[in-house]
């Protein structure tokens, strides 16, 4: 009698263990969505400011037009990408495009000096910085998801019901370096 008191307590430890795990898998995939929600909205925000800013430029730097077309590519890009991956490659061609159209700015005085293009600069310098945030909550989130579905016993529960690795939202190396622009 005492033997099958003890396998059924523990039959329910492990239960109660099992639904724990799966239930702290499901939060973090939860939060994974959120995270990337987030970084939606401060990309959203990003878009609306762009059409603004390159209007800005246009007016005083029209024969800039190849860098202007660049960055209204990189916007449609962004704007259509879809997952994780897409989204990053989109994102690291705006930025490259930014980057651009930031240092062609240099050489107009007027244009830098312009109380329109300084406010639309302040707000996508903001925007870009709440963008960050995102992305490295993100994937802050992202990490504790992997982590918990790849260790033992965790992974015995992720892979019977389906918790698959998440992706990180990664930059590429070539939107950290320097930006080169030829006049």
């Amino acid at each position: 009698m005492e033997v099958g008191l003890i396998l059924a307590i523990l039959g329910i430890v492990v239960v109660v263990f099992g639904i724990t795990l799966y239930n702290r898998m499901r939060v973090l995939r939860n939060r994974i969505d959120n995270a990337w929600s987030q970084i939606d909205v401060q990309l959203k925000r990003r878009y609306d400011l762009i059409p603004n800013l390159v209007e800005t430029v246009k007016g005083y730097a029209s024969h800039e037009r190849g860098v202007l077309e660049e960055v209204t590519r990189a916007r449609a890009s962004g704007v259509e990408a879809q997952g994780v991956q897409e989204q990053a490659q989109a994102e690291n061609m705006i930025t490259r495009a930014l980057r651009q159209l930031f240092a062609v700015v240099e050489a107009y005085p007027d244009l830098k000096a312009n109380e329109n293009f300084l406010a639309l600069q302040e707000e996508l310098s903001g925007t870009e910085g709440r963008i960050a945030f995102a992305r490295q909550f993100y994937n802050d989130t992202v990490l504790k998801y992997n982590n918990t579905i790849q260790v033992f016993p965790n992974l015995i529960i992720a892979g019977a019901f389906g918790f698959k690795q998440a992706e990180y939202f990664e930059i590429d190396e070539d939107s950290r370096g320097p930006v080169s622009v030829q006049f």
